[in-house]
């Protein structure tokens, strides 16, 4: 076994998906997820009075937290609106996500014109049918493998992580290396860890 330079990152993606995920010219500026089968295994726990349990993967939010900080606005779009998805988008601080919606396509619309960007810049990440206009419009297109058969036909990748198994941070990881802030977003961790 050869050594592995510890100071280089051991991720990397095939380069016609990283042509995909770098968009047009600008880059990914804005990335949508679902929540139910992407940031969670697509369970509903419920308990004896009603209330919904869901289980997040902390590799996921450390992803979407990345990406705030390298300038790619995530943004929740979901069909569900409970209180622990609310509190999961509060604790990491993301300042857009649309609770609830049939129509993710007319949540999702107005709020990217709010923020200036346009389909080719989005990046979308959806398990069934509900996330179809999202990802049939998205610059990149992404999955879990446990997405619906019709959603995996028509992404452009499939992550090897299942949804709430870290999916979603394999998607973060992808838009972060196309842009070229994964490698530095490492180092910079390194550097803290080691004190040097």
């Amino acid at each position: 076994m050869r050594p592995v330079d510890l100071t280089q990152p051991v991720l990397n993606f095939a380069p016609e998906l990283l042509l995909r995920a770098q968009g047009t010219g600008a880059g990914m500026k804005a990335a949508l997820f679902d929540v139910d089968g992407v940031l969670t295994d697509g369970r509903l726990f419920i308990g004896a009075e009603g209330e919904t349990l869901k289980g997040f993967s902390v590799l996921d939010g450390h992803g979407l937290k990345s990406l705030q900080q390298c300038g790619i606005t995530p943004v929740i779009i979901t069909g569900r609106d409970s209180p622990a998805v609310r509190r999961r988008v509060a604790d990491l601080g993301l300042a857009h996500a649309v609770y609830g919606v049939g129509d993710k396509l007319a949540a999702a619309t107005p709020l990217l014109a709010q923020l200036g960007v346009d389909w080719p810049e989005v990046a979308a990440m959806g398990d069934d049918w509900p996330d179809l206009p999202l990802l049939t419009r998205a610059g990149l297109a992404c999955a879990p493998p446990n997405a619906h058969a019709e959603v995996l036909a028509r992404v452009h990748h499939i992550t090897r992580q299942r949804g709430g198994e870290g999916a979603a941070r394999e998607f973060c990881d992808l838009l972060l290396v196309a842009a070229g802030r994964y490698a530095p977003l490492l180092r910079g961790q390194l550097a803290t860890l080691d004190g040097r």
